[in-house]
């Protein structure tokens, strides 16, 4: 059986992933650990108008030989709610019209949180490691996002950028398309895309694979098609509701996916990457209303200005 220890976090990881009726046990049990901790194999069947063998599918689903192993660690899970704050289940991301600015501010944190604490949870980190060993190598980078996932790929390519490696974000599905077309072995495409399905990143994928480049593949949902890169980082998406779409919902756990990515990348190539922030850093001095630097300016850790 696996670790079940962030339970939670994996059934909110595998729910975009699920059939309707697996799914609809899934998203019961994380909205109400505490009530299903209680409940038989039959109950919770009853509770969530499906069937015994559906939700034995998804215990198998989550890892788990059976409902009474998963039982079990809803249990633990429930418990370590009540004890962490017993508070903390009652901020969820219905935002209604009506709600005061201190809880409007509570329950967008809670659930901006909760999207990088989950996604951390199942992330495997040697993915991670292996995907910015593929990156820190590359000729050149590509980063391709469509609409909200575009901001995903502006700031991951311009972090790269930034420490010195060639990397170049495209937002336009057109642009995606013909830019994948001239990479060549040796390059290095990102696809960022949420759904997985977005056909303005798949056809780039698709290209880019059939050109024997490394590719690399960020998103929230395990089996779209976007997971037949080289590469594959799941993120974890916080619950959509009427007033926060699934864009919104999205791009906090894909962002701290582009975050740790990013960070890896500059481990690998910690030099480089130290010089070029550096010399990008003395260059823009001058116009951020400090006097310009000296000639051992050069020499002094990063940072470190006049005194």
């Amino acid at each position: 059986m696996r670790n079940p220890a962030p339970l939670l976090s994996v059934l909110r990881g595998l729910l975009p992933t699920l059939p309707t009726g697996p799914a609809t046990v899934a998203r019961h049990i994380v909205d109400h650990p505490a009530e299903v901790a209680g409940m038989s194999l039959g109950q919770l069947a009853r509770a969530t108008a499906t069937s015994e063998s559906t939700v034995t599918r998804l215990a198998t689903a989550a890892g788990f030989r059976g409902y009474r192993d998963l039982r079990i660690q809803v249990a633990v899970a429930a418990g370590a709610i009540t004890r962490e704050d017993p508070d903390d289940g009652q901020l969820t991301s219905d935002i209604s019209q009506d709600d005061p600015a201190d809880q409007t501010v509570a329950k967008l944190a809670a659930e901006e949180c909760s999207a990088i604490t989950d996604t951390a949870a199942t992330l495997d980190p040697q993915a991670v490691r292996q995907a910015a060993t593929a990156l820190a190598g590359a000729r050149r980078i590509v980063v391709i996002g469509i609409a909200a996932s575009g901001l995903v790929a502006l700031d991951l390519a311009g972090k790269l950028s930034r420490i010195g490696l060639v990397a170049q974000a495209v937002t336009e599905g057109h642009e995606a398309l013909t830019t994948a077309l001239v990479l060549q072995p040796g390059d290095a495409l990102v696809v960022v895309s949420s759904s997985g399905g977005t056909t303005d990143v798949v056809e780039p994928l698709e290209v880019a694979l059939a050109h024997q480049v490394t590719t690399v593949a960020l998103t929230a949902r395990a089996g779209s098609a976007v997971t037949r890169a080289d590469h594959v980082l799941l993120s974890v998406s916080s619950r959509e509701s009427e007033l926060r779409p699934a864009a919104m919902a999205s791009r906090t756990g894909q962002m701290f996916l582009g975050d740790v990515l990013f960070t890896m990348v500059a481990q690998l190539c910690f030099e480089q990457a130290r010089s070029a922030v550096r010399e990008s850093w003395l260059a823009l001095r001058p116009r951020h209303g400090a006097a310009r630097p000296h000639a051992d300016d050069a020499s002094r850790p990063t940072g470190q200005e006049d005194r």
